[in-house]
């Protein structure tokens, strides 16, 4: 009796401490996640702690999270690019920065009116953009809210235009930085009053499966 006894102490303590590491490991595991652990990662600044520029409060900090602790070593040389290049004196082109894993566009170009402009998205790469000089307004939606096509999705340029009249818009500055994963279709580089053009950089991630 004592024996069995002991014996169903033991399996209770054993089912206890395995479901209690079951909970710690999906409460310390980033695809977990819930957004308020999500937004208290992002604040900490864990993934960047130099860096100057701040992520957009618009930013989904779950997708975030995720995303980078799933692929930290591309999304670390992303920052990098981000904070120690001389961004202002960069051309416009492609800047290589892992091969196809990690890469930068920059660009110099005239700021689009609405009707000038779609709405975008891709499946294999994040969107990192951020405005070196100037500014742009720049719109973000799910990308399940885009039902008009106008060109489709091309896989081999990993990217698809549509047409959708409303979606939520920010400001785009030196200040911030947004980040648009394949769910959120964007709508960047529109006019903002008081500028015209906008000198800006987008970094692309390609997306951890």
């Amino acid at each position: 009796m004592r024996n069995l006894s002991t014996y169903n102490s033991l399996a209770i303590l054993t089912a206890f401490l395995l479901m209690s590491s079951v909970a710690l490991s999906q409460k310390t595991n980033p695809a977990n996640w819930n957004k308020k652990t999500a937004d208290k990662w992002v604040k900490s600044k864990a993934w960047a702690p130099d860096l100057k520029i701040q992520l957009d409060p618009s930013v989904n900090s779950v997708e975030f999270a995720k995303q980078y602790n799933a692929n930290k070593a591309d999304w670390d040389k992303a920052f990098d690019f981000l904070e120690k290049q001389d961004l202002a004196n960069l051309k416009p082109g492609k800047y290589p920065i892992d091969g196809d894993n990690v890469y930068a566009l920059v660009s110099n170009d005239p700021l689009k009116e609405p009707a000038q402009s779609n709405w975008e998205d891709h499946h294999n790469y994040v969107d990192l953009h951020y405005v070196i000089e100037g500014a742009e307004k720049i719109g973000t939606t799910p990308f399940t809210n885009v039902k008009e096509v106008v060109t489709p999705f091309d896989e081999t340029k990993d990217i698809g235009f549509y047409k959708y009249d409303n979606g939520d818009y920010y400001t785009a500055t030196p200040k911030n930085f947004f980040l648009f994963f394949p769910a959120e279709a964007h709508r960047p580089h529109l006019k903002l009053d008081g500028y015209d053009k906008a000198k800006k950089v987008v970094i692309k991630i390609r997306m951890a499966k």
